[in-house]
């Protein structure tokens, strides 16, 4: 059964995320439509990547580099999930006080619409491959953290 307590593993990877979540907030401001502020976006990832680090890798991690290997990669693919999806939450929520649906079910047939466009808009090379290698990473370094401090 995981462990509620804190441990050194949940540290390193809730560390580890958020700054990966920075990073490739970062990475992808140069592919979103231009005349828009994203200032919040690095800050909101790296809350993401925060959060997941913490709730699903530091929970995980110990069954050998095998499984850190998943759970890694398995982080990195819940961090750009989550993180688009929040991104595509904020969107409608912009575009809802605008006025620009008629109804609930409209907006939330946009928060996918939106998700979707976004979501190809930034499967850039450079930003899958960053968050590819910077998953493995991150589940490699926790592992071993967990094997060392656990």
């Amino acid at each position: 059964m995981p462990s509620k307590m804190p441990t050194a593993a949940k540290l390193v990877a809730s560390i580890f995320f958020a700054a990966l979540g920075w990073f490739v907030a970062d990475l992808t401001k140069p592919y979103l439509p231009e005349g828009r502020s994203f200032e919040w976006l690095s800050p909101g990832l790296a809350a993401v990547g925060l959060l997941v680090g913490w709730r699903f890798t530091g929970k995980r991690i110990g069954s050998g580099m095998g499984g850190a290997v998943g759970i890694g990669l398995s982080t990195g693919f819940l961090l750009w999930f989550l993180g688009l999806f929040s991104f595509s939450g904020y969107e409608m929520l912009r575009l809802s006080l605008r006025k620009s649906y008629d109804g609930p079910v409209e907006a939330i047939r946009a928060v996918v619409e939106i998700g979707l466009e976004f979501g190809l808009m930034l499967s850039q090379p450079d930003v899958i491959g960053t968050l590819v290698v910077g998953s493995l990473l991150g589940g490699w370094l926790t592992q071993r953290t967990a094997r060392k401090w656990s």
